[in-house]
């Protein structure tokens, strides 16, 4: 396999898990503020993505792939809204472990990443192209 083929099914894999990526921050921003529905009750968990490299037999490169998509174990915060169908006796509600900035922070990476990989993808067809073109003009 060639080394174009080869970029071309690396620059894939990476967009491949930054839009998996994407898809979670935008879950977690969706979230941000949905509570339990009965009094004390634990509001949305935020999500995590994490990814693995594996080796590619056929092209020698090293392919991205999501590993797992797991629930963040950071405690809750709190706020005082005594109105909140969630609230528990002292008027207290379990809001969920979500941090806007830090999920934007996320989408801007995973943004900047998905379209670095899709810039290579747009690189590797050019020089396809091209080649193709020297081929047919020389014979």
């Amino acid at each position: 396999m060639d080394a174009l083929t080869a970029a071309l099914k690396v620059a894939a894999s990476g967009m491949g898990v930054q839009s998996e990526r994407l898809r979670v921050v935008s879950e977690n921003l969706a979230n941000a503020q949905s509570t339990g529905t009965a009094p004390g009750s634990d509001p949305y968990r935020r999500k995590t993505i994490s990814f693995v490299s594996r080796l590619d037999q056929a092209t020698g490169g090293s392919l991205v792939e999501v590993n797992s998509i797991a629930r963040d174990p950071a405690d809750f915060p709190v706020e005082f809204q005594p109105g909140n169908e969630a609230a528990d006796e002292k008027g207290y509600v379990k809001m969920p472990n979500v941090n806007v900035l830090i999920e934007m922070a996320d989408m801007t990476e995973a943004n900047r990443s998905y379209e670095a990989n899709l810039q290579v993808i747009k690189q590797a067809r050019d020089l396809i192209s091209m080649t193709i073109d020297l081929m047919r003009n020389q014979s």
